[in-house]
């Protein structure tokens, strides 16, 4: 035993933001330095009046037994940690079997096609994390312990599609309608898996449409953007297939085109009820734009 030295006890204040009538609340402090090994740890609310004053001695407390660990990305209360791998991964083979059912029923070679979109998902991933490096201001060094970001991900991944039509002899506009239907099914699958883990978290509500939910430091009720953002991709997903199955478009890359505009119009939508919102200036060009290349898309798809 002997007396306590660096890293051997820790002293951490968090300040939350309750909103009343928004249920249960759990949250979960990350504190650095500490020796590993079995903790005891005794939680209880401060007061106005300061730590260690008579008041706050006497209010409830709670003591648990934890074991230090190093922190991970996906930490939190609330949190499944594997939902994000598992639900990205089967959105990913969704879309790639989607992909390869439409290129087939077009006449066009599908090995290759696949080849080129397992490339482009992998250099995806490289982009996704990219993305939020930049975005979050970020080291390089930390990029396998990093989050990840969708916009960094269809950057790339799409761009090695775009580039690698001319190589499988396709049209470039053409494999991206083909590709499209895919890219927002997988959407719909893998999207649930960062309600689960906590990123992308909605603001706390007490509305009867908040579920309980995370975002990796405070469980509370919350307005569940990450799913309604699945259903968008999902409703996409379904009218590009129709789309696609229809016929082809005057000019190819049009549906493809649409659909990413209408996406990311929604997306603009939803980020003042998320926790991490845009500007309203930003939002409203990014709105602006989207609305023209849809109508554009529109207009040259139906010829």
């Amino acid at each position: 035993m002997g007396k306590p030295g660096p890293g051997d006890r820790f002293d951490v204040i968090e300040r939350v933001e309750i909103i009343p009538g928004s249920g249960r609340t759990a949250l979960t402090t990350k504190v650095p330095g500490v020796n590993p090994g079995s903790w005891r740890v005794t939680a209880r609310p401060d007061t106005a009046a300061g730590r260690g004053s008579a008041a706050s001695r006497h209010l409830p407390r709670r003591v648990v037994d934890v074991v230090a660990r190093p922190g991970v990305l996906g930490q939190g209360p609330g949190v499944r940690l594997l939902s994000w791998p598992l639900l990205v991964g089967l959105g990913a083979v969704v879309a790639l079997v989607l992909q390869a059912v439409l290129v087939a029923r077009s006449g066009y070679g599908v090995v290759g096609v696949l080849a080129v979109s397992l490339i482009g998902c992998a250099l995806g991933f490289v982009g996704a994390k990219a993305w939020y490096l930049a975005l979050h201001r970020r080291h390089p060094r930390t990029f396998m312990n990093s989050g990840a970001c969708i916009q960094g991900f269809l950057l790339v991944a799409l761009a090695v599609v775009a580039l690698g039509a001319v190589a499988v002899g396709i049209p470039m506009g053409r494999l991206l309608d083909l590709t499209t239907p895919g890219i927002f099914l997988g959407m719909a699958v893998g999207r649930p898996g960062c309600f689960l883990t906590g990123c992308c978290a909605g603001r706390p509500t007490t509305s009867r449409w908040g579920l309980w939910s995370s975002d990796r430091r405070l469980g509370v009720r919350r307005l569940p953007v990450q799913l309604v953002e699945a259903a968008v991709a999902l409703v996409l997903g379904i009218v590009t297939l129709s789309l696609v199955l229809g016929g082809e478009p005057a000019v190819g890359g049009m549906i493809f085109a649409g659909a990413v505009a209408a996406y990311t119009f929604a997306r603009q939508l939803l980020f003042p009820l998320r926790n991490d919102s845009r500007t309203a200036v930003g939002r409203a060009v990014t709105m602006a734009v989207c609305v023209l290349v849809l109508a554009v898309a529109i207009i040259l798809a139906v010829g």
